[in-house]
């Protein structure tokens, strides 16, 4: 059996959804919500024949993937995340780059030598790399207004990724991965009445109009936090809030916290978009904390680490 392991944003959906419009496989889907990227230990050695995995760090999947290359089941892992030590073996195909400006889905559309560009020019606006799918979309010409289109497509997708857990989003991962396998063109999905893109875009602003009510927990030269409500609408919309704010102050951090249930918090970093390197490493230094170099996370923050993390990001931020 097959499996494909891939996270449950725009980035990971559109990778796959890529290598699978390119070569279609039966296989078994393992995902889910954005932040949950523990994935490959739900891969059994014993019953798969290969894996694809894309958009989950490495260094979080280390020891699942040592095991299936101790088993000698081929493996394909592209990432974007901090990955830490990458086995060497006959069985791993791996393409990491953990540059920025890039994501795992320009990474594929690499790989694919642009088979699907404009589904991987829609990951690179969803994981907010305005730039870099700028130029992409420069290569094939594309007008401000199809730029738009896939900006709104890319933000939505990756909009419906966050939540606590699968219940808080709109399409389950895999649902919405098998409805896009539909739309080799993503124009097309744009344009068809009543479509994902649709109902997509109507949570999306609606819930965007909620969050601008957000508490201000502390707004500093470098660093802007702000707190939503522990809601679903919340969940869903805490990291491309994030992302809004980043691009409204470029050269502040950001952070959108939202309650968890035992009084710690669930946070959504971004570094500065004018200095995009830190936030995993940030993020990576408290419990259950961890990302890439321009967005990151932490599953569950302490109540009572909540200062010591503002100070940490204003002192990495320091101009």
């Amino acid at each position: 059996m097959h499996f494909d392991v891939f996270n449950g944003d725009a980035d990971g959906i559109i990778a796959l959804l890529q290598l699978r419009l390119n070569t279609p496989k039966k296989s078994q889907l393992i995902t889910g919500v954005k932040r949950d990227i523990s994935l490959l230990k739900q891969v059994s050695a014993k019953e798969a024949t290969s894996v694809t995995v894309l958009d989950i760090s490495l260094e979080k999947n280390h020891q699942p993937l040592e095991d299936l290359l101790q088993a000698k089941v081929p493996v394909f892992y592209v990432d974007h995340h901090r990955s830490g030590h990458i086995p060497t073996s006959e069985h791993l195909k791996s393409i990491i780059n953990t540059d920025p400006n890039t994501c795992t889905s320009l990474l594929v559309n690499e790989y694919l030598e642009g088979q699907y560009a404009y589904w991987a020019i829609a990951a690179a606006y969803g994981d907010n790399m305005i730039v870099s799918a700028q130029s992409l979309a420069e290569k094939y010409d594309l007008s401000e207004e199809k730029q738009a289109l896939l900006c709104e497509l890319g933000t939505y997708i990756n909009y419906n990724g966050y939540g606590r857990d699968i219940d808080d989003l709109y399409y389950a991962p895999a649902d919405l991965f098998n409805l896009l396998l539909n739309y080799p063109d993503p124009f097309s999905l744009i344009a068809e009445q009543g479509s994902a893109f649709a109902q997509l875009k109507e949570r999306y602003h609606s819930d965007m109009n909620n969050a601008q009510e957000a508490d201000v927990l502390t707004d500093q030269a470098n660093v802007k936090a702000v707190l939503l409500a522990d809601e679903p609408w919340a969940r869903r919309i805490s990291g491309v809030f994030g992302n809004a704010l980043a691009n409204e102050s470029p050269e502040k951090a950001h952070a959108v916290l939202t309650q968890n249930i035992d009084s710690s918090y669930t946070v959504s970093l971004r570094a500065p978009l004018n200095n995009k390197h830190g936030a995993g490493d940030v993020c990576a230094q408290f419990p259950t904390g961890g990302g890439r170099a321009a967005a990151a996370g932490i599953n569950a923050l302490p109540e009572q680490m909540l200062g010591q993390f503002f100070d940490t990001v204003a002192k990495y931020y320091q101009q």
